[in-house]
């Protein structure tokens, strides 16, 4: 079985090489949580499913794709961090967030994905556009 750290990097890197839904959510359990924090967090892979897709839609105004530029991984056991800067692609520009992510791993899959960014700079930089 592959480290939590391979895990979280393949992640990562399907993300970056604009994988399909399906195949993204297949890293995770079946009742895998994301919680993009300050956002409500999303339980179950179908309800990930759902969310991925609200916000990765071709055409304006939303999101071509996200590219996760990982700066440095760490681990402990299960859980995995990740230093990142998150390249969102959008119709007509594009802008880097900074983001700090904790997974945790369990036999195999994420288990749970938590999310820190500053939303007041997401947004702004979304309504650039």
């Amino acid at each position: 079985m592959e480290t939590p750290t391979h895990l979280v990097s393949r992640f990562c890197a399907a993300w970056s090489e604009n994988r399909a839904t399906a195949e993204l959510v297949a890293f995770f359990t079946d009742d895998a949580v994301y919680h993009n924090i300050p956002l409500a967090p999303i339980t179950g892979r179908e309800a990930i499913a759902t969310t991925i897709d609200s916000f990765i839609r071709p055409g304006a105004p939303g999101i071509e794709s996200i590219e996760f530029r990982v700066v440095n991984i760490a681990a402990n056991g299960p859980t995995v961090m990740t230093e990142r800067v998150d390249v969102f692609s959008l119709l007509d520009k594009s802008f880097e967030l900074p983001v700090m992510g904790t997974f945790e791993v369990s036999d195999g899959k994420i288990k749970a994905w938590r999310d820190y960014f500053d939303m007041n700079q997401f947004t702004s930089r979304m309504g650039d556009v």
